[in-house]
């Protein structure tokens, strides 16, 4: 997976390759999907979301430029995955799931993997953690129509924002930093995301 599907499409990060290369991928999946692990594809993990293709993980992940204790806020918990992977490149990380169910599960991951310098909480990502902030890095692991202004406000000066931003069928992947001048943007490709469900974002009617 390291070698054919992530540094062989422009994964260059020696820290997060490593990474990548040494937490399992199949501890983050529902066990009859434990075969499909290292298939560079989205997998369902329940409650309709998915864990995504392992490209795709690290290419936010690179694109967030992760330093050794930063301070991370993640949107969308999900099977917990991510935030390993976050934690494990040293990062203080804070982590926001909607779905009860889930949260459940990835905290059970993260209490069997030990994970330090990790919070959790259940509720509405688009809003992001305003107690907890500024944050250097903010990444969102599902689709918004737009930005929420809420997570640009929690950028510490220099930090950047990692989201999916487009319709329900596709998207591209934004990344924006915080400067003294306003927000830089840029573009990193096409993806496609499960909706973030917020009143900042999609509804709950909205779906793939």
């Amino acid at each position: 997976m390291v070698a054919g599907q992530l540094a062989a499409r422009g994964i260059t990060d020696r820290r997060l390759l490593a990474t990548l290369a040494r937490l399992p991928r199949e501890w983050f999946l529902p066990p009859h999907l434990a075969h499909d692990a290292y298939e560079d594809a989205p997998l369902p993990i329940g409650s309709g979301q998915t864990i995504s293709q392992p490209y795709i993980v690290a290419l936010m992940t690179q694109c967030l430029a992760v330093r050794r204790g930063d301070r991370i806020l993640e949107i969308g918990t999900g099977s917990g995955y991510q935030t390993a992977i976050l934690s494990h490149l040293g990062a203080r990380v804070w982590t926001i799931e909607r779905l009860p169910d889930l949260l459940v599960e990835a905290e059970e991951r993260f209490r069997r993997l030990r994970l330090a310098h990790l919070e959790t909480r259940l509720g509405d990502g688009a809003r992001g953690w305003p107690e907890r902030a500024p944050f250097h890095g903010i990444l969102v692991t599902a689709a918004a129509p737009d930005v929420p202004p809420p997570l640009v406000a929690q950028l510490v000066l220099g930090g950047r924002l990692v989201i999916p931003v487009g319709d329900l069928s596709a998207q591209e992947l934004v990344i924006l930093t915080r400067t003294r001048a306003g927000l830089d943007e840029r573009r990193a490709g096409g993806v496609r995301f499960v909706p973030l469900i917020s009143r900042l974002a999609f509804g709950e009617g909205d779906r793939n």
